[in-house]
């Protein structure tokens, strides 16, 4: 298990030392906090050279010591191709007097302070960045202890605007059960938008704040809406600086799990006992959403095509094999597999002519050094002498 975590820390420690030139410091007047605030702005890699691609936005607090982490892992796993690249925002908290997101640890009420520091992320830090940047319409808010706490309350908001709430460690008052009850969290249903919520627990906290948040875990595990994903996490540490470490990966990873490819799981859940038609338009909405979401436009992943295309073929007798072909036409026009799957529907059909059209369509779009140009040529030439 440690060797497993000093190789996470290597990856992020390498990937960082990528980023750091791309971090701009940007002082921000705040009128709502009367005073001047700094901006951390980590600008993806490519940012600058594609000026039509958008990307979520995730505004960190406590960035004097999450920021680096968050940016390090979100690298990562845009790396490898399991979250997309992020434009991410820390902020500087108070440091001399922490009224930013110290509450009344009594009543768990927010003070005068934190309502201000609420409203200076809101309508002012939120603002700025997506008047200034190519900002998706996917933002993430992220923070630990006290913070998390303000981000809980972001939940409150009539009409919902942000899409993954992250409270790592979160420090609740006894009261936090009543506080999300007075949430209204069923308002989310009536939502055309995909939420998350992350809260851990961790073994390494008091035996009374275990209890706490176990409890509100609890309340929320009953809770069910195919549009508002909440994830209940509890860490295994000794440590609650470790717990940070750990929260940040496992919640990206189910933030954005519609953004990877199709994994065994989501296969064996979602997919393998759908009918082709099913399959088809789960295929074609899970494209659609992370364009929408996150501003990548992938085309489909061939792995997630080959995926769904034995339920294509064995299913109804490959009738749904054109339909199948113009979806991925419709998703990733420049893809070969498009015309190939249109030209074997025709070909199982015995319409030669238009089968040799379709597949002499999909070779063209192929580039002659691909190991596969050959067998893609193959169908050209089985079909050319009828």
């Amino acid at each position: 298990m440690m060797i497993k975590k000093s190789v996470t820390l290597i990856f992020i420690l390498f990937y960082f030392c990528g980023f750091s030139q791309k971090v701009i410091d940007k002082d921000i007047e705040s009128e709502i906090l009367e005073t001047t605030r700094n901006l951390k702005i980590y600008l993806p890699k490519g940012y600058e050279k594609d000026s039509l691609k958008n990307y979520p936005l995730s505004i960190v607090f406590n960035s004097e010591f999450l920021f680096d982490a968050y940016v390090g892992n979100s690298v990562l796993f845009a790396a490898k191709d399991k979250a997309p690249k992020q434009i991410v925002v820390g902020i500087t908290m108070d440091k001399t007097q922490k009224k930013d997101t110290y509450f009344d640890i009594e009543s768990g009420n927010l003070t005068e302070d934190n309502i201000a520091f609420y409203e200076f992320v809101r309508d002012e830090v939120i603002f700025y960045v997506e008047s200034n940047y190519r900002t998706s319409p996917f933002i993430t808010l992220v923070g630990t202890g006290t913070s998390a706490k303000i981000i809980s309350h972001f939940l409150k908001e009539p009409k919902p605007f942000i899409n993954s709430y992250i409270c790592i460690n979160p420090t609740f008052s006894d009261y936090v059960g009543n506080q999300f009850q007075s949430f209204n969290l069923p308002k989310f249903k009536k939502e055309d938008n995909t939420f998350y919520l992350y809260i851990n627990n961790a073994t390494s906290f008091s035996l009374k704040k275990q209890a706490r948040i176990g409890e509100l875990q609890k309340g929320l595990a009953t809770i069910e809406m195919k549009n508002f994903n909440i994830i209940n996490d509890t860490i295994q540490t000794s440590s609650s600086v470790s717990a940070i470490s750990e929260a940040i990966p496992r919640a990206l990873t189910k933030v954005f799990e519609i953004y990877s490819a199709i994994s065994k799981e989501e296969f064996d859940k979602n997919v393998k006992d759908l009918s082709p038609n099913d399959a088809i338009a789960y295929l074609e909405n899970k494209y659609i959403e992370i364009q929408f979401l996150f501003g990548s436009d992938l085309g489909i992943r061939e792995r997630d095509i080959y995926a769904v295309e034995k339920i294509v073929l064995e299913k109804e007798n490959g009738d749904k094999l054109r339909e199948f072909g113009k979806m991925i036409q419709k998703i990733y026009p420049t893809s070969p597999l498009g015309d190939y799957y249109i030209g074997k529907y025709y070909e199982t059909g015995k319409k030669y002519s238009k089968a040799l059209k379709y597949y002499k369509i999909s070779y063209g779009k192929m580039d002659p050094a691909d190991p596969n140009a050959d067998a893609f040529y193959e169908n050209i030439l089985r079909l050319g002498g009828r």
